[in-house]
């Protein structure tokens, strides 16, 4: 398998006397590393995707608890291990807990961190973030967005905006390229940037949030100048070696949104500015995607392993050197190895399996097993069943951050308890999910 960035070879393996058996050939092809535009390499084709942890300190730093969980992720098998959400600026976080680097205030906590999760020899890159308008009510009155325009469909969980200036824009893009720099200096191996799931670069893509009649808004161009401007602000800061990623929605689900025709426009955009890897996600809190559900897919489709492989191909036939992450539905050995051997994408994403078995890359990769066996507890009603997933994974990393074993057979009741005394009863009714 090469391990430069065209496009895989989508020829299948031989079946001559002395190849591998299927599992073997899977398990080689996954373990091959790859090596992204700018020279960088990621050790193999396992990646963990972001997972908001909810594991600051009050101050925003990194502590000692979110050390713990990287700590059990770090020898999991990894090529690349991404951060969940780092907020660009104190006062816009989405969840209480997010990390927040805008300075050089907490440089020795960062490169704690940096070294915690890079011992067994993964990549590590941090998600970096403003959430724009989905700020929780309690945590802020009137967040910033692209227009006064609230977010529809989440039970008033978030207060209507007030629409940004020019000038805090100018200084959100910058915002973005301090944490980016900051964080490189502090040992992380690249950034990403994230443009998916309704936060701030969302909201200026969508028509439906942005209503900006200035070069930030009106034509689909203007739209993703925010996203555009950030990319280069942060490239300019750390230079062409340092990987710079971005998380990109196929769509918003929402119609008259960010839909599929556009969210390619994009794609050829950030491929002209020399991106390293474009992961592919979907939905916004306001749609079922983000719960990791294709709301337009057939249900023989969504039992289908890779939610968003459909666009993915899209996405590959358009810009063929272009590396690909696809996280979202990935459970099995040969799941991930036939998305990557069919030349659709590069690197295969893993989120909520972690949070419950953190040792599957590596007992994948030693062919210990060969699918995740998550299974939250159900009770078939759909708006329990949500919140008693989200809680169910989140709790499972505050365990691992407080250095116990994850408990999937733990009673759901004590899981929502436990998670309700320490977020609160609003935070209930944000769909904690892959971020």
């Amino acid at each position: 398998m090469s391990t430069s960035t065209s496009r895989p070879s989508t020829s299948k393996p031989s079946s001559s006397v002395g190849s591998p058996s299927g599992s073997q050939a899977d398990i080689e092809l996954l373990q091959s590393p790859f090596v992204l535009p700018g020279g960088a390499s990621i050790p193999n084709r396992i990646a963990k995707a972001a997972l908001s942890e909810g594991l600051a300190e009050p101050d925003g730093r990194p502590g000692p608890r979110i050390r713990n969980l990287y700590r059990r992720w770090a020898t999991s098998g990894m090529g690349l291990i991404i951060t969940g959400n780092v907020m660009v600026d104190s006062r816009a976080i989405g969840e209480p807990g997010n990390v927040v680097v805008e300075d050089e205030r907490h440089l020795a906590d960062l490169s704690a961190w940096a070294d915690t999760a890079k011992k067994g020899g993964a990549k590590l890159w941090a998600q970096i973030n403003h959430p724009g308008r989905q700020i929780p009510r309690n945590l802020s009155s009137q967040p910033l967005a692209p227009s006064a325009l609230a977010a529809s469909g989440v039970g008033g969980a978030f207060a209507k905006p007030r629409a940004l200036t020019t000038a805090e824009i100018e200084d959100i893009v910058a915002r973005f390229a301090t944490t980016a720099r900051l964080l490189v200096q502090t040992g992380f191996d690249g950034v990403q940037v994230h443009a998916a799931h309704g936060y701030l670069i969302s909201q200026f893509l969508s028509p439906l949030s942005n209503e900006r009649t200035d070069e930030w808004g009106g034509t689909p161009e203007n739209r993703r100048r925010f996203l555009i401007e950030v990319v280069r602000a942060i490239r300019a800061e750390v230079g062409p070696e340092v990987p710079v990623s971005v998380k990109l929605n196929s769509a918003d689900f929402q119609r008259g949104g960010f839909g599929e025709d556009e969210s390619l426009d994009v794609v050829r955009a950030l491929a002209a500015e020399g991106i390293d890897l474009l992961e592919i996600s979907g939905g916004t809190y306001s749609s079922a995607a983000m719960l990791g559900v294709d709301p337009t897919l057939k249900e023989s489709t969504r039992k289908r392993e890779a939610y968003f492989i459909a666009y993915a191909d899209r996405v590959r036939a358009e810009v063929p050197r272009l590396p690909l992450m696809l996280t979202g539905g990935f459970r099995t050995l040969d799941g991930m190895a036939d998305a990557i051997r069919s030349g659709v994408i590069d690197i295969a994403g893993l989120g909520r399996p972690l949070a419950v078995e953190p040792d599957l890359p590596a007992a994948l990769l030693s062919a210990k097993t060969e699918s995740s066996d998550v299974r939250p507890k159900r009770s078939g009603i759909r708006l329990l069943d949500n919140l008693t997933e989200l809680v169910f994974y989140t709790v499972q990393l505050w365990r691992m951050a407080d250095g116990k074993a994850p408990a999937p057979g733990r009673h759901p009741a004590l899981n929502v308890t436990q998670y309700l005394l320490r977020n609160g009863v609003d935070s209930v009714r944000l769909p904690r999910r892959s971020r």
